[in-house]
């Protein structure tokens, strides 16, 4: 089996490449440094040489913020680039799996949604990769797209990382939004010598990315069409995710202070979904097994980063 991951530099393709069995699968890790999905020529060249049987569609412009003010790099990656590495794909005779995001949804629902409810993204960002997974639909019916939330790992900035750091500091609540897409979120500006303010009005589901790529390979070579929601189990806020990771690392729970999103100083450029909690409805009717509740990986990976 031949994978091509793009965007394997990233935090979620790291644990892609990793997640991968070296003894069965030809891996190709293509970065954006070795595979910019822009160029149109340069993806069609690399994907109908390389001939590979799967493509795990990881690379996106993920700052969520920074989309705002840029619109042509937010489309010409997350859209046109996915329209480019469909396109390849169909002309290699590859199955494409792609990952896109919770902010193809307002964050109006009270209840989780489902992969078959209606889309209505707030954000240049969440705008960009609704445009991918159209793009994708309409070259390629049977492709996989898998959405996630609020991801964390260890290959790169996150919330999570960014707790830890507040946590061991003492320090000032500073933006806590990491750099890592869909888990963009978090905490405000000061507070105080000791306190981090957290917004506590926003729901989701986070994500560790070692879990996931283990999933979103089944759903890839298994050549599974169509939109699937995988996220860890548990619905939270950014505030109750901080004060579990200000817990697991020893630090005072106390010192979390839990705030609005009204109240966030400075105001993200980027409206967020308020509840965008995604029910895995198409992997459990398929007999999928989910991921694990988010307090199980949540452990390991402070674990990890603590080390």
């Amino acid at each position: 089996m031949k994978i091509l991951i793009t965007g394997a530099g990233g935090q979620l393709g790291q644990d892609l490449v990793a997640a991968c069995d070296p003894g069965r699968d030809d891996i190709i890790a293509a970065d954006h440094r070795g595979l910019d999905v822009g160029d149109r020529d340069e993806v069609l060249g690399a994907i109908t040489s390389l001939q590979p049987d799967i493509v795990i569609h990881a690379a996106a412009w993920t700052a969520v913020d920074a989309c705002e003010s840029d619109l042509d790099r937010a489309w010409k990656v997350n859209a046109l680039g996915s329209r480019h590495v469909a396109e390849a794909c169909r002309l290699a005779g590859a199955h494409l799996c792609a990952v896109s995001t919770d902010y193809v949804f307002d964050g109006t629902a009270t209840t989780p949604y489902t992969e078959w409810d209606h889309v209505n993204p707030l954000s240049v960002y969440g705008r960009s990769k609704l445009g991918g997974e159209r793009e994708i639909q309409a070259l390629l019916p049977g492709a996989s797209i898998v959405r996630t939330s609020w991801l964390c790992g260890a290959g790169g900035p996150n919330f999570v990382r960014t707790m830890l750091r507040l946590a061991g500091a003492g320090a000032a609540g500073a933006g806590a939004a990491g750099a890592a897409g869909a888990g963009a979120a978090g905490a405000a500006g000061p507070a105080g010598p000791t306190e981090v303010r957290v917004v506590n009005d926003q729901w989701g589901c986070p994500t560790f990315t070692a879990d996931l790529a283990q999933l979103v390979r089944t759903i890839a070579v298994s050549r599974l069409p169509g939109v699937f929601h995988a996220t860890n189990q548990g619905a939270t806020t950014w505030y109750e995710l901080a004060r579990l990771t200000f817990e697991l690392a020893g630090a005072d729970v106390d010192r979390v202070i839990p705030i609005t999103t009204a109240e966030l100083d400075p105001p993200r450029p980027a409206p967020r979904p308020a509840y965008s909690v995604l029910d895995n409805a198409a992997l459990r009717l398929q007999g999928i097994p989910l991921l694990a509740d988010h307090r199980e990986p949540i452990q390991h990976l402070v674990k990890e980063l603590l080390q």
